[in-house]
């Protein structure tokens, strides 16, 4: 099994066989496969490593994409801060609806991150300059391409990275939201929460072994 296939296994199984299944991988295997997690993903299971093996990880891992880890792993479990994703689409307001749709086009972005692009001033990696709004997919459809992001952007509901998983699970249905940026205290976007990050947490860690309602096989 390849690196992406195996990332791609791990992070549809629960947390225990995670654990199990990446048991007696070399070091160098082990930081191949994490490189293909998404970082939500691999925070949620270098949680659950003995504290020496996850320094180790930690050490072997690109700089910059161990530096994002931290960050991650120093939120408290349970909350915004440790259920977001900084790999999120964050471009400038200067930025036009034709360069946007041709970000979300991209092979490699997930189609809930492609689905909307997040508006901040630079830097445009999390922790962003000033968080100035999000434009979804649909609205770049229909706006012509020589429009720029800043005269388009919608100011949705942030949340804070210490809101508990419950209440933004709460604020995701009650505003009908794809995803929702998490935002500091100076208004720098931090990253973002989609819906199925939400239900991950929120259902059954089994369900995925359990028959869907109304659903035949």
């Amino acid at each position: 099994m390849d690196d992406e296939r195996l990332a791609d296994v791990l992070e549809e199984l629960p947390e225990d066989e995670q654990l199990r299944l990446i048991e007696g991988l070399d070091m160098e295997r082990l930081t191949n496969v994490f490189e293909e997690m998404e970082f939500d993903d691999l925070a949620d299971l270098l949680v659950q490593m003995p504290g020496e093996q996850r320094s180790r990880v930690l050490e072997a891992m690109d700089d910059d994409d161990a530096e994002t880890m931290r960050q991650l792993l120093s939120h408290a479990e349970g909350t915004a801060g440790a259920l977001m994703s900084p790999d999120v689409i964050v471009m400038s307001p200067d930025a036009t609806v034709a360069d946007a749709l041709a970000r979300i086009r991209e092979p490699d972005i997930l189609v809930s991150i492609a689905a909307q692009v997040f508006v901040a001033h630079a830097p445009h990696y999390p922790p962003t300059g000033t968080y100035l709004g999000v434009v979804h997919f649909q609205r770049l459809l229909r706006e012509s391409p020589n429009l720029t992001l800043g005269q388009c952007v919608d100011m949705e509901p942030t949340i804070s990275p210490t809101m508990v998983e419950r209440d933004v699970a709460v604020r995701l249905a009650s505003y009908n939201l794809l995803a929702v940026a998490v935002c500091d205290d100076n208004n720098h976007l931090l990253g973002a929460i989609t819906v199925d990050d939400v239900l991950d947490r929120t259902l059954p860690a089994n369900w995925r072994r359990n028959p869907t309602p109304g659903v035949m096989s």
